[in-house]
């Protein structure tokens, strides 16, 4: 576990991540939604409720850095970090209810009212593009940071996306892609449109453009269940933890040791050792507080708890699997 990669995710580059995401989304929200209201394309519609959802949303990340940073108090001795996931979560309902359900929605209404008026394309693609490139400078943004801590915590960068314990970069992340492909959806169905004079390409572009946010909507929200009910981590944290616990000086071996997420890159840990020598009880106590300090000292450690192994408790090595 290094001290550089357990910074909390309420500062630095996430928080930068998330206001660029906002500038962003609000400025593509607000053009879409006068194109659409120019042109009357049904994708664009989809585009502009998936603008406004995601800028919202963005507002219930900010919510989620702020009070997912609080440390911990007399109520919370933990810490408020689970508070990120919760707030996280309501983002992502978000982009469900006022991006996916609306999109599809008003594509199947326009798809059964045959509408076929005349759009003008122009507005149409150049919003796209315009949209493209902003979208595209917020997902540089999540992408540069997810790599980056990929590269730290060796993984592959859409292993990292998804495992990531920092639901707001993987919020920003996968609405920021969905955006992307969504404007590549929309510009296809408006082409098609233009193409054949048939509105039902411009229908089924909104369409496709609500399941895909439903997706997006149903991986996140499944993310941050598993945290919010108790993420245990990868079998690489497993040993990290176990690796820091050896480290100590008068830890002879470690026997059991159980990890639980509580916030973004804030970890509970509880852990049976056997020490050095036969210490007396007292002396044992002194030295288990002694060991919890010093694993605390870590950014990542929230809380240690310690407890002296029974003589017939297995060695660590027997474990194989993360518990």
């Amino acid at each position: 576990m290094k001290s550089s990669t357990t910074a909390p995710v309420t500062g630095g580059n996430s928080f930068r991540t998330v206001i660029i995401a906002f500038l962003a989304n609000l400025g593509v929200a607000v053009a879409k939604t006068v194109a659409a209201v120019i042109t009357g394309s049904a994708s664009l519609v989809a585009e502009a409720a998936h603008s406004w959802a995601d800028t919202g949303n963005e507002i219930f990340l900010l919510v989620a850095n702020k009070r997912g940073s609080r440390g911990p108090d007399d109520e919370r001795p933990l810490g408020h970090g689970r508070e990120t996931y919760f707030w996280s979560t309501l983002a992502a309902v978000g982009l469900f209810v006022a991006g996916a359900a609306v999109s599809i929605w008003h594509g199947i209404t326009s798809l059964f009212a045959g509408e076929s008026s005349a759009e003008n394309y122009e507005v149409a693609y150049a919003v796209l593009a315009i949209a493209f490139i902003l979208e595209g400078v917020s997902f540089l943004q999540s992408a540069r940071q997810i790599r980056s801590e990929a590269a730290e915590y060796e993984r592959d960068f859409l292993d990292q996306a998804l495992q990531t314990s920092d639901p707001t970069l993987r919020a920003v992340f996968a609405e920021d892609a969905a955006a992307l492909i969504g404007l590549v959806i929309a510009g296809a169905g408006i082409g098609l449109h233009q193409l054949t004079g048939n509105a039902a390409w411009d229908a089924m572009g909104s369409i496709l453009v609500g399941i895909l946010l439903a997706i997006v909507a149903f991986v996140l929200i499944d993310r941050n269940r598993r945290f919010l009910t108790g993420e245990p981590g990868s079998r690489a944290l497993w040993q990290a933890v176990v690796d820091r616990i050896e480290e100590l000086p008068g830890v002879a071996s470690v026997n059991s040791v159980r990890i639980e997420f509580v916030g973004p890159k804030q970890i509970y840990v509880v852990a049976s050792v056997d020490l050095v020598g036969d210490a007396i009880e007292s002396s044992i106590a002194h030295t288990l507080r002694r060991l919890e300090r010093a694993l605390e000292t870590n950014d990542a450690v929230v809380d240690a708890v310690l407890t002296v192994a029974e003589p017939d408790e297995g060695d660590i090595g027997d474990v194989n699997q993360v518990t």
